[in-house]
């Protein structure tokens, strides 16, 4: 079973690397660009990857097995590559995306090599496989049922945040918001609190961590939850963060002038609280 999850990972990261059509804006914010010298060489390098990772996905699907095998072992190289790309990027170019998926402008987090790590290790599981997928899973049901749940469940946890948005509003939709005794009271649209911080002198102090738009919101005990993503510190200190601003979700520019405004600073990668420094 490990072809075709390994299938899925590489086929969403190339389509969205080849047909996203803002490419190369987010390209020219990517440790690549830095490494190429270029916004553009950063693009057109980002789309040949997404068509090559197209191809390894339709060759593990479809093709015999001796030709996925060789695709196993393509993508287990890939993902060796794409660990060191990452450890470069981390090094050199800290506050900068990956550009390993299309929607992940954020720096490069322990998600990010846990998904090339997923590859590498996928790519060897199916390099390895003594029998194609599709003659293995018919005789085995429940591994087969059980394999797909983990996948399911590592691409909720390692999709890109602005897919984690998505699916936590369709997961509001689906079950309800937690919150629903509170919409009479709050109805400020998010823009406006957006609006509300950026003019605030809470934003002044800490947007010089911010790297990303936002990210994601909630509202919770009366205040509204705004995460973005970010940098902290400079040179080979410098570490991503998610830098949260928690405002009262009922305030706008209408009604207040200067809001109260409690700004948290996490590590990315431990969720320990960072001292933030002006």
């Amino acid at each position: 079973m490990a072809a075709p999850l390994l299938a899925g990972v590489l086929g969403t990261a190339g389509a969205g690397k080849l047909f996203g059509r803002s490419a190369p804006r987010p390209a020219s914010r990517t440790a690549l660009a830095r490494l190429l010298r270029g916004g553009a060489r950063a693009a057109r390098a980002l789309r040949w990857l997404g068509a090559l990772e197209l191809l390894l996905c339709a060759a593990l699907l479809a093709l015999p097995p001796s030709v996925s095998v060789a695709a196993g072992g393509a993508a287990a190289a890939l993902g060796v590559g794409f660990l060191g790309y990452l450890g470069y990027a981390r090094r050199a170019a800290p506050g900068s995306s990956c550009g390993c998926t299309a929607g992940d402008d954020g720096p490069v987090g322990v998600r990010a090599f846990v998904r090339a790590a997923a590859v590498l290790a996928g790519g060897v599981a199916v390099t390895l496989a003594e029998h194609p997928w599709w003659t293995t899973a018919p005789h085995r049901p429940a591994a087969t049922a059980g394999a797909v749940l983990v996948a399911v469940a590592g691409a909720v946890v390692l999709a890109p945040d602005r897919w984690r948005l998505l699916w936590r509003r369709l997961r509001l939709r689906l079950t309800g918001h937690p919150l629903d005794g509170t919409r009479a009271v709050t109805r400020v649209p998010v823009t406006a609190t957006v609006e509300l911080l950026e003019h605030s002198l809470a934003w002044q102090t800490a947007s010089a961590l911010v790297r990303s738009a936002l990210l994601d919101h909630w509202d919770d005990g009366g205040w509204r939850i705004l995460q973005y993503a970010g940098v902290h510190g400079g040179g080979g200190a410098a570490r991503p963060v998610v830098v949260l601003f928690a405002l009262d979700a009922a305030a706008s520019r209408d009604a207040v002038r200067e809001p109260a405004v409690r700004v948290s600073v996490l590590d990315a990668d431990t969720g320990e609280a960072v001292a933030l420094t002006a």
